[in-house]
């Protein structure tokens, strides 16, 4: 094998081992969401695995589910973006800026 494709082989073989690291971190790392101005708070971790959710009293309205239920979608969403783009923003240290499909 050639010393340049050896050499490539051992950063490949490096940034798979940080990238393993990361995401076995990646459960640990957490997002709070929230919409309503705060009536509705959730709490999401890298494995996009919902934790938690909090609903103000003021936030349940029998009269209107409709609108707790789109404050719980956006929440969650909130989160969730917020999560992945942290997730990616460490990926992208890792390889460099390099995009690969797939990995978060």
């Amino acid at each position: 094998m050639s010393k340049g494709l050896a050499q490539i082989m051992k950063q490949a073989q490096m940034i798979q081992q940080k990238m393993a690291r990361l995401q076995e971190e990646a459960a640990a790392k957490t997002a709070e969401g929230t919409a309503g101005g705060g009536a509705v708070t959730v709490l999401v971790n890298g494995k996009n695995q919902l934790v938690s959710i909090s609903i103000k009293k003021e936030a349940v309205d029998p009269e209107d589910v409709e609108m707790l239920q789109d404050l719980i979608v956006a929440a969650v969403n909130d989160a969730l973006g917020k999560v992945q783009a942290e997730l990616s923003a460490q990926m992208s240290q890792v390889t460099g800026g390099l995009s690969i499909p797939g990995l978060f």
